[in-house]
């Protein structure tokens, strides 16, 4: 019977339709429901800090495989793709949520309105994940059936081949958990003890106003890993243009100019380098990152459009989809379609959302356009070069437009659309996840409509979650400021303030935008570039370390396989310094309000302040060398990692 189970193009799944194993168990679901809020919170965590988030397909398959295999002896391919499958939907779906909801907590602070409480946020990200669930459906025989041979889904298959790999043996849970222990451990030494400082910084003497930094972290080291070198240059080419270039030059001029400029309270010639950064530069870099997104969506109609008329044609397929072939079952059309009317309903009559008809409207007509054009294109480019950002844009500027028209503005407004804009943002990431973890259940043989199950079981664990993760960062450090920038949110605020009120300093949004045409122009990746102009050069340059440590592992002189299983155990152990310092962020955060009595003079203590004994006594040559032994770390993992040819 399996001979009957091919694609047009004759392709035989891993495991064949006819052979049935264990898919969706107790044991799945629940390392799965774990690997969905672990890697979701650290997502969280990471992504406020720098503005990008890692796939957690890998990791989660990989520790899925060191628990089913190595500790309870169970054998099934297809139990760990089920784990992969719910955890990566965690990861996504925190995506969606940070890079928009941090903007309303900042608003709470500037306007004093009331912060959301985690019962919105928390609808909020289960509506936005479980329509890019529902979304998804008619398009999974369009793209990865129908397109199998066309379409990559780079990170899908390269998930696949970890867990067929996995049926051979081996070690690479451990080196996932080595990462996460190390990344922990680091973190809690010098943002918990305060053993020495996370950031160090020098001002160049006789170039006044320039400066460069680094927070020695691990998460940085390992996202510049992952990233590898062309993207790190990117990000520390734009970080390089703003604190080496821009910066000095506001400071020169600073001398000559005796008044004020808007925003700024202060005259230019009184403000640092930080406040130049934060009054000036970060809204260059703002108009930067905003025409990236953008001309990314445009340089990507053609493909959008094609792949919106499949998609029409793919909800006539996917009528009663429970067909006789195991591989080839989808959930219920008719499921789908009645869950997405209720919650665009739900949407348009519920204050808890308060985007009212209008925006349920938008949500329900840019939410299956954007679910289509995100599933697409993570098939040609990969999740970490998909647009979101631009499409999430697109919809605030036009949302904003539209609601300033029909005379919903102010401050209800504004929260309106940047409800709307979070409910497209997490629809987005949620499809792009679903495709590849789709992509990756077709080539290893996995159920579909299981699958599609388990995407809505991680949107409901790490839904529930990511209201508690926000609240708890917010109240610990709070959005905007330095410990947790939230730059793609503010982005967002910045972007609605914009058209509702007019108030945007638009001409360095301009210059942004111009910057970003002429980085096109020259074929840069726009993205990036813009991101490290936002951003401070202190994130640029550790992920830049990572970058290079990969390319120089990259051009070493040995056989392609080889190099390959070198990298792989770099980007495995990378994600595991990614998670474990997100989730010590978190107890961290936890720590910061709790509290533990006052101090001698008075003042309040909490429970981060008595752990914090260390004072930084090691200064900032103490964090240097320790950020050089986990580099040696990574290095271990990767350069010095022995394999066999096989």
């Amino acid at each position: 019977m399996s001979d009957n189970v091919k694609d047009p193009k004759g392709f035989k799944p891993y495991v064949p339709a006819d052979k049935v194993m264990p898919e969706m168990t107790a044991t799945s679901i629940i390392i799965g429901i774990l690997m969905s809020v672990i890697f979701g919170a650290a997502n969280a965590y990471i992504g406020l800090r720098v503005g990008m988030t890692i796939s957690a397909s890998i990791p989660a398959a990989v520790i899925s495989m060191g628990i089913i295999r190595g500790i309870l002896k169970r054998d099934s391919i297809l139990e760990n793709n089920m784990v992969q499958t719910i955890g990566s939907a965690g990861e996504s779906l925190a995506a969606g949520a940070i890079f928009t909801l941090p903007a309303l907590f900042i608003w709470s602070q500037e306007l004093g309105m009331a912060p959301p409480s985690m019962i919105n946020i928390i609808v909020i990200a289960l509506v936005g994940g479980a329509l890019g669930v529902f979304l998804m459906l008619p398009l999974r025989k369009a793209l990865i059936v129908n397109e199998h041979g066309v379409l990559p889904y780079p990170e899908g298959t390269a998930c696949a081949e970890v867990l067929m790999a996995g049926e051979k043996g081996g070690n690479q849970a451990k080196t996932v958990f080595q990462g996460l222990g190390i990344g922990s451990l680091f973190k809690f030494i010098t943002d918990g003890i305060k053993l020495f400082p996370s950031e160090i910084e020098y001002g160049l003497k006789g170039y006044k106003g320039a400066a460069i930094g680094m927070d020695t972290l691990p998460a940085l080291l390992g996202v510049g890993f992952i990233v590898g070198p062309q993207i790190s240059a990117y990000m520390l080419s734009g970080a390089v243009l703003g604190w080496l270039v821009i910066i000095p030059l506001m400071t020169h001029l600073g001398q000559f100019i005796p008044d004020i400029i808007y925003p700024a309270t202060d005259p230019l010639s009184q403000l640092g380098y930080w406040d130049i950064w934060s009054n000036y530069l970060r809204y260059v870099g703002a108009g930067a990152v905003a025409f990236g997104g953008i001309f990314s969506l445009i340089k990507s109609l053609p493909l959008i459009f094609r792949t919106f008329k499949e998609a029409m044609g793919g909800f006539k397929e996917s009528r009663g989809t429970s067909g006789s072939i195991r591989t080839d079952e989808d959930m219920s059309g008719k499921v789908a379609l009645i869950g997405i009317i209720i919650l665009v309903v739900f949407i348009a009559s519920t204050s808890i959302i308060p985007v009212g008809i209008a925006g349920a409207i938008i949500i329900a007509i840019f939410g299956f356009f954007f679910a289509t054009v995100s599933a697409r294109l993570v098939g040609l480019v990969g999740s970490s070069n998909n647009p979101v950002s631009g499409m999430t844009i697109a919809t605030l500027l036009i949302t904003s437009a539209i609601f300033k028209a029909i005379g919903f503005d102010g401050e209800a407004g504004m929260i309106g659309a940047l409800s709307v804009g979070t409910v497209i943002c997490i629809i987005s990431a949620m499809a792009g996840d679903m495709s590849q973890d789709l992509k990756t259940g077709f080539l290893v043989g996995a159920t579909p409509k299981k699958q599609q199950y388990g995407e809505l079981i991680g949107v409901l664990a790490s839904g529930l979650a990511i209201g508690f993760v926000l609240s708890l960062l917010n109240k610990a450090w709070g959005f905007g400021s330095a410990e947790l920038p939230a730059p793609q949110a503010t982005l967002m605020k910045l972007v609605i303030e914009g058209v509702m009120s007019g108030n945007l300093p638009w001409v360095l949004v301009f210059a942004g935008i111009g910057i970003g045409i002429v980085v096109e122009l020259l074929g840069i990746q726009v993205l990036p570039f813009a991101v490290g102009l936002y951003l401070p050069i202190h994130l640029s340059t550790p992920i830049m370390v990572g970058g290079v440590l990969r390319g120089l592992l990259e051009r070493r002189k040995e056989d392609e396989i080889t190099i390959r299983k070198k990298v792989d155990s770099g980007v495995l152990y990378s994600s595991g310094l990614i998670a474990g310092e997100g989730l010590i962020g978190i107890l961290l955060a936890i720590f910061a309000i709790i509290p533990a009595g006052v101090t001698a003079a008075g003042d309040p203590r909490s429970l981060g302040d008595a752990i914090a004994f260390g004072n930084n006594a090691l200064g900032q040559w103490g964090s240097l060398i320790f950020f050089a032994l986990l580099c040696i770390t990574l290095i271990r993992r990767s350069f010095w990692l022995k394999t066999d040819k096989e």
